[in-house]
């Protein structure tokens, strides 16, 4: 799966064919595939400088394997990660998300409960994945004019997801309704504004991008038994080509972004002057791209036979179609253009 050389030495050391075959070995049941995102938790490093390749390649042969899986492991991860970096300890056994998005008319509120660092969270939280079935998540909600991150037991009275709204054909079994708190108990991870200004921000984003990538190897390797199986068809071998091309592009700018993180470790930067939200959404308009031209042209070049025939075909490119939309396409391109305008960034 691993083939540019950009890779840190970490992310070469992580056993894929190990983790591919316990994500196809793990059942549909949101349980099931929490329990992975508990057992991979247990096994892999937070994500931190110095072990961003070893993160960024096991998302990716989860995805490879069942992008829905690699949806749920996310942000268990991400959120191991995140209360390493704020020194809070991990309930044992405990399933995490992180809920951070915010949508119109749809706001989330933390007021001082009066006993000790708690706080109260009332209102709505939109695009909550799994909330009935995790155990604990983080959130972020308003403290006045800031935005702070808590700690919230999802199994509290007050608490009521909304898995009744999600429609979608892509991921119907990863729920991502709003969920509505009333007077729930939550404790503050960092100060107000930590979450979204600390590097490991930025770099959260770019696992997200690392499990988009490998949703489209998982494809590409659908169009290339189909192509093995006519190798007299021009029209396959041209789109396999087109797909490799494609897909080295997205590994190019995840690893070089994972070289960059980990090579702060190794280099023993205390310090950081590197605009990580550029970096970030550079490589995630990158990959966004790449995928998006991947799973265009595998649907082409297939036809609708697999779409309608094969459940598994049909699922990874509806679940991989509605993964890359946390990318906001021209509105993340035009992010990119103002920082560079305003701040530069860029050698050229």
């Amino acid at each position: 799966m691993i083939r540019s050389t950009a890779w840190p030495a970490g992310a070469t050391e992580v056993d894929v064919a190990a983790v591919a075959d316990a994500a196809r070995r793990t059942g549909p049941a949101p349980a099931d595939r929490l329990a992975l995102a508990r057992s991979l938790g247990s096994t892999t490093p937070p994500l931190s400088a110095g072990t961003a390749g070893r993160a960024f390649v096991t998302l990716a042969a989860v995805a490879a394997t069942d992008v829905a899986l690699a949806r749920t492991v996310e942000p268990h991860l991400d959120a191991l990660g995140i209360l390493a970096q704020a020194g809070v300890p991990v309930p044992e056994g405990s399933t995490w998300g992180v809920f951070a998005a915010e949508a119109p008319g749809m706001r989330l509120a933390a007021t001082p409960s009066g006993t000790d660092d708690a706080v109260l969270l009332d209102g709505t939280k939109p695009w909550c994945s799994l909330a009935s079935s995790l155990s604990h998540a983080l959130v972020t909600a308003h403290v006045g004019d800031d935005r702070q991150l808590f700690a919230v037991d999802l199994r509290q009275a007050g608490v009521t997801p909304h898995d009744e709204a999600w429609v979608a054909r892509g991921m119907p079994d990863v729920p991502s309704g709003p969920v509505d708190f009333a007077a729930v108990t939550a404790h503050a991870v960092g100060g107000p504004g930590w979450y979204l200004t600390r590097p490991g921000f930025a770099w959260g984003g770019i696992g997200v991008a690392a499990c988009w990538w490998g949703g489209a190897v998982g494809l590409a390797r659908v169009l290339r038994e189909h192509a093995a199986a006519r190798p007299d068809s021009e029209l396959l071998q041209v789109a396999l080509g087109a797909v490799v091309a494609d897909l080295a592009d997205a590994e190019d700018a995840l690893a070089d972004a994972a070289a960059q993180i980990d090579g702060r470790a190794a280099a023993g930067i205390d310090g950081d002057a590197t605009d990580w939200s550029l970096v970030a959404q550079t490589v995630r308009s990158r990959v966004r791209r790449a995928v998006d031209a991947v799973r265009t042209r595998t649907v082409a070049a297939l036809g609708p036979a697999p779409l309608t025939s094969d459940q598994a075909v049909a699922a990874r490119v509806a679940d991989l179609e509605l993964y890359v939309l946390q990318d906001h396409g021209d509105r993340d391109l035009a992010r990119i253009g103002r920082t560079v305008v305003q701040r530069g960034g860029v050698a050229w």
